[in-house]
């Protein structure tokens, strides 16, 4: 993902592909909400979000035009997937 804002260019890729000399923050799992979600839908990353705010799971979200990212520290990727377990969201 690329993001550019007034005041910063975000680049969010695997680690490997960091280009040198580049700010990074390594050490990320990523979890997709497989989509298209139709704009009228609401609550969907709610859904997945809350469970992991209240278990202490910080995370990164992204959005695109078809589906959603949330980005875990891989140190809490086992109490994430045991918190959306617990609320109903299943792995594919």
């Amino acid at each position: 993902s690329l993001t550019r804002t007034p005041g910063e260019l975000s680049l969010v890729c695997p680690a490997a592909q960091v280009p040198q000399n580049a700010q990074s923050q390594p050490g990320w799992a990523c979890l997709e909400l497989i989509g298209p979600f139709p704009f009228s839908l609401t609550g969907i990353l709610a859904s997945f979000l809350n469970p992991l705010a209240a278990a202490g799971v910080p995370i990164f979200a992204l959005s695109t035009f078809d589906t959603d990212w949330v980005l875990i520290p891989q140190t809490h990727l086992a109490k994430a997937l045991q918190a959306l377990h617990a609320a109903g969201h299943n792995e594919i």
